[in-house]
């Protein structure tokens, strides 16, 4: 019970707050979830401009990019923080990035970490690499010890 009397559940004496998400790959049989890195815009341009009318972008503030070059710069100014933590996510069949995700509003104190700025383009849609990617973030998030894993649509 908290001060107002309200239920708040069972005390988890033994828990403390984890890490921030390490900036290190996530292997799996169908993608890895890798770091974002400047190497990954070419193939993530390619991939996302398979989508001819914009309809990936939908519930982006930002996108589509018509230029390989627009994209990089986006990258250079958005994904190379903290928090975001952004990742490529890069089809084991292809090996080349088709995605990208980022762990944001990472809040270790309170165990909360949110998955966000989700963007998988066409040649990832509907994949089995696609949903083993985010399996893998919500795994590594688990495993670190966090408790709430939030993905907010904003559409």
């Amino acid at each position: 019970m908290n001060e107002l009397g309200q239920p708040t559940g069972p005390p988890i004496p033994s828990w403390t707050p984890p890490p921030h998400p390490p900036r290190e790959a996530i292997q799996g049989l169908f993608c890895s979830v890798e770091p974002i890195h400047e190497r990954f815009t070419a193939d993530l341009h390619a991939a996302n401009a398979l989508d001819d009318v914009g309809r990936t972008w939908t519930c982006l503030p930002y996108g589509p990019f018509a230029t390989e070059l627009a994209y990089r710069r986006w990258m250079r100014e958005t994904c190379f923080t903290p928090d975001p933590l952004f990742f490529g996510i890069v089809d084991s069949a292809t090996g080349r990035a088709a995605g990208v995700a980022a762990y944001m509003r990472v809040q270790p104190n309170a165990g909360s970490i949110e998955v966000g700025h989700v963007h998988l383009s066409p040649r990832l849609q509907r994949t089995r690499a696609a949903t083993e990617a985010m399996y893998l973030m919500m795994r590594r998030v688990f495993e670190l010890g966090y408790r709430r894993y939030e993905w907010n649509a904003t559409c």
